[in-house]
C-alpha cells in the first residue's frame, strides 16, 4: 500500500493543483461567456447596419419619386431625424453592452480568478 504525501487529497493531487485547476475552470468560464457576450453584440450591431442601409435606400427611393423641391426637403429630414433617433438607441446599445461585458468580468474577478501579480 502507497503511502500518500502529506496535503495530497483523497484523489492524489495537491491543494495547489486543485487551486490551479479551479482558476483553469473559472477563467474558461469567463472566456464562454464574455463569447457569448461577444456573439449577441456583434449580431445586434450586424442588424443595426442592415437598419441603417435600408434606411438610405429607402431615402434614395422616395427622392427619385419626388416632384418638387419642399417634398424632397420633406423626405431627407425625416430620413435624418429617423438616423438622429437611430443614433441616440446607439449610444445606448453600446453603453448597455460594455456594462454587461464589465459586469460579466468584474463578478468573474470577484468569484476569484486570479488578479495580475497573484
Amino acid at each position: 500500500m502507497a503511502s500518500k504525501a502529506p496535503g495530497s487529497s483523497a484523489s492524489g493531487s495537491t491543494p495547489f493543483f486543485e487551486f490551479g485547476k479551479e482558476q483553469t475552470e473559472a477563467m474558461a468560464d469567463l472566456q464562454k461567456e464574455l463569447l457569448e457576450a461577444y456573439e449577441q453584440t456583434s449580431n445586434a450591431w450586424l442588424a443595426r447596419v442592415k437598419s441603417e442601409v435600408e434606411l438610405w435606400s429607402d431615402l434614395a427611393k422616395k427622392l427619385t419619386a419626388t416632384r418638387s423641391p419642399p417634398e424632397a426637403m420633406e423626405a431627407y429630414q425625416k430620413c435624418v431625424a429617423q438616423r438622429m433617433q437611430m443614433a441616440a438607441e446607439d449610444g445606448q446599445r453600446m453603453s448597455e453592452d460594455c456594462q454587461k461585458i464589465m459586469q460579466k468580468i468584474t463578478r468573474s474577478l470577484s468569484n476569484g480568478v486570479p488578479k495580475a501579480g497573484t
